[in-house]
């Protein structure tokens, strides 16, 4: 079973491939806040249904929260609000693939960290793979020409702003799996997983309502679009949740950079966007790392 988290990880990554996409499109109708609202408002029935399924199956009740996992889960859940609205923000000016490639500079900072507040260590290898797929990354986002840097450095910035709150809610996320008392991984990860997405839910939800109203009513008539963003980031952030309860999140982010690689099938696909060479040379890093990664 020590395999077992990298199944719940690229499961995770082409889920959250597919809700990117989904938000990418809503961008253009409501706009960030509100595209980034969809994946926890429509997120968060699954969520809750995820809980209920596992409560069922596994005969036990809802486990007892505490102070810890709820700071934990709090953090969290606010570095991936400001995440994801970076990451759509960053979509808004560069191709679907690099940019999700700006975010993957998460690996990094995530080791960083989880060694300073989870004490998981780094070993010589996993330490090694995140470089190669780190470096992987940045030569996929580097500008092309000098005349491109005044375009591409602002989305560069923001797609790397979001790798680091990406990094933080994956160390918050995994500090309140392992602090909540549950009997068994699979409830102490869905149980984080709902209380965050109502967290997530009741913040954005209060703010649209006092600040966009408009924008608000909005989103409920995309209910179609979102209600599919919702179910794929609701599958995606399960599957993450139960990867941090099994495994270091430094390791499982890393694993995570094979999304780029959905990405960019699913930008030529549905975007109709190419990768340049040195881009496709970036990917190979990429995967090199990665391939590193699951031997050791």
């Amino acid at each position: 079973m020590s395999w077992l988290w990298a199944v719940f990880t690229v499961l995770a990554a082409g889920g959250q491939v597919l809700r990117n996409a989904q938000q990418k499109e809503l961008t253009s109708t409501l706009g960030t806040v509100g595209a980034t609202h969809v994946r926890f408002l429509f997120g968060l029935p699954f969520g809750l249904l995820f809980l209920v399924l596992v409560l069922l199956a596994t005969g036990h009740g809802p486990p007892a929260l505490n102070g810890r996992m709820l700071a934990w889960s709090v953090a969290a859940a606010l570095a991936q609000i400001g995440a994801t609205a970076l990451l759509l923000a960053a979509m808004r000016d560069r191709s679907f693939v690099v940019t999700t490639a700006y975010a993957k500079t998460e690996p990094v900072q995530v080791a960083i960290f989880g060694l300073a507040f989870l004490g998981d260590r780094l070993s010589p290898g996993l330490a090694l793979a995140i470089l190669i797929a780190t470096a992987g990354v940045l030569m996929m986002s580097w500008p092309r020409s000098t005349a491109e840097e005044a375009f591409t450095w602002r989305p560069a910035l923001l797609g790397i702003a979001s790798g680091a709150l990406f990094a933080i809610a994956a160390i918050g996320f995994r500090g309140g799996i392992r602090a909540l008392d549950a009997p068994n991984f699979v409830l102490a990860a869905t149980t984080t997983l709902a209380l965050s997405l109502i967290i997530q839910t009741a913040l954005l939800s209060i703010y649209l309502a006092l600040f966009d109203r408009e924008k608000l009513m909005a989103i409920f008539r995309e209910w179609r679009p979102s209600m599919f963003a919702g179910f794929t980031g609701a599958f995606a952030s399960q599957m993450w949740f139960l990867a941090f309860a099994l495994e270091s999140a430094a390791k499982v982010r890393t694993l995570a950079l094979i999304e780029v690689l959905f990405a960019q099938i699913l930008s030529r696909n549905l975007f109709k966007q190419r990768l340049a060479s040195r881009e496709a040379l970036g990917i190979l890093l990429i995967v090199a790392g990665v391939v590193l990664l699951l031997n050791l």
